[in-house]
């Protein structure tokens, strides 16, 4: 909840990454909130009342999981959302704003995605930013497991970075705007 909270504020990209790897993890508990408590809530050195708020966040989460049938795999409707508003501003970017930065980024890491797209066997319906999030979650996957990743795949997944870190800055820039309107 603390971490998440945090990304969430600060790096749209991240969060998502970091709620899929939540997701997992409660997977890994069979969903099962006393293994929650055993083997993540009481990591947290913070007092008791934070405790149960973190507790009381990943039994939410668990129940969503279950509501949405995401218990085997899938990600909560939530975080689904969020793609889709980064897949939303990807397009925004490239076509009405042209934003050159964003398409300089973009365009370097094409075919960096084709690549992934067709050795990931994805279909065509997997938006660029969701393709570009599942293989940095793999990444990820790969560096916890401590596997050897291959100095091309390093660079192609620095692409990736570098466009979803633009996308989650011009995403946070966006939210900043409209909270201000409405103030």
């Amino acid at each position: 909840m603390l971490i998440a909270r945090e990304k969430r504020r600060t790096n749209v990209a991240e969060y998502i990454l970091y709620m899929w790897q939540v997701e997992d993890m409660l997977r890994a508990l069979a969903l099962d909130i006393e293994q929650v408590d055993r083997h993540v809530v009481s990591q947290f050195r913070v007092d008791e009342k934070t405790k149960l708020e973190i507790r009381e966040w990943y039994d939410n989460l668990i129940a969503m999981m279950r509501l949405e049938k995401v218990e085997k795999s899938g990600h909560v409707q939530v975080v689904k959302n969020m793609v889709n508003e980064l897949v939303e501003l990807h397009y925004h970017l490239l076509n009405q704003a042209a934003d050159a930065k964003y398409r300089q980024l973009f365009l370097a890491a094409a075919n960096n995605l084709l690549d992934y797209r067709r050795k990931a066997n994805l279909p065509e319906d997997v938006s660029d930013v969701e393709l570009a999030l599942h293989a940095l979650y793999g990444r990820l996957m790969l560096r916890l497991q401590k596997k050897e990743i291959h100095t091309q795949t390093e660079e192609a997944m620095g692409t990736f970075s570098r466009m979803l870190g633009y996308l989650a800055a011009r995403y946070k820039q966006m939210e900043e705007e409209e909270a201000k309107e409405f103030q």
